[in-house]
C-alpha cells in the first residue's frame, strides 16, 4: 500500500529511492519512501524502469482538439486548498484545461524554466491536477498517483506542456490513466 508524501510546514523530510537489482530484461523496478524525523519509512509509490530503445515522441495536432469544451479554472486553487490540496505557487502550473471523448486536455506551465530537470517535478505534478476533486466537476475521488509505467522523455528542460489524459481501466479502486505530454 502507498500513501501520499505530506510535507511538514517547518522541517525536513528525509527522501529515498530504492531501486531493485536489474532482471534479465533489463528492467529494474523502484520504490519511493521518506520519513519525518527518525520516525519509520513510508512507501509512497513504486514503479518499473526499462531500458528502451528510441521512439518518436507522439505529436496531438491541432491544438485544443477538436469537439473538446473548455473547464473553467477560476479559483481551482482555491477550491483544492479548501479541500485539504495546498499547492504553493511553484506547483499552482495548471492554466488551462479541456474535456471531451478523448480525454482530458490541459495546459500546465513553470512561472521559471528550469533545465536542472528532465521534467520538473511541478510541471509532472501539474499535468495530474485534472485527475483531483473539485478541478473538472464538483466533489468526485481523488486519483493520486502511486506509481508509472512506460514513461519516455523526448526532450528536457520544458517550462510548458501540453497535456492529454485519457482513462485506460478503471475498477472502481484504482485508475490506469494514460498521459501523453
Amino acid at each position: 500500500m502507498s500513501a501520499p508524501l505530506v510535507l511538514p510546514e517547518r522541517g525536513g523530510v528525509a527522501v529515498q529511492l530504492v531501486t531493485g537489482p536489474a532482471g534479465d530484461d533489463g528492467r529494474r523496478t523502484f520504490e519511493i519512501f521518506s520519513r519525518a524525523d527518525e520516525g519509520e519509512w513510508v512507501r509512497h509509490g513504486s514503479g518499473a524502469l526499462v531500458a528502451g530503445g528510441v521512439t518518436s515522441p507522439v505529436v496531438v495536432g491541432v491544438w485544443p482538439p477538436s469537439g473538446v469544451v473548455e473547464v473553467d479554472l477560476a479559483g481551482v486553487y482555491d477550491r483544492l486548498s479548501d479541500a485539504g490540496y495546498g499547492y504553493g505557487p511553484v506547483f499552482q502550473g495548471l492554466g488551462r484545461l479541456w474535456r471531451g471523448d478523448g480525454g482530458l486536455f490541459a495546459e500546465v506551465g513553470l512561472a521559471e524554466q528550469s533545465r536542472s530537470f528532465g521534467v520538473h517535478p511541478a510541471l509532472l505534478d501539474a499535468a495530474l491536477h485534472p485527475l483531483l476533486p473539485g478541478v473538472v466537476e464538483e466533489g468526485g475521488r481523488s486519483w493520486l498517483p502511486f506509481s508509472f509505467a512506460g514513461v519516455r522523455v523526448h526532450a528536457a528542460g520544458a517550462s510548458v506542456l501540453r497535456v492529454r489524459l485519457s482513462v485506460v481501466a478503471d475498477d472502481g479502486d484504482s485508475l490506469v490513466v494514460s498521459l501523453t505530454a
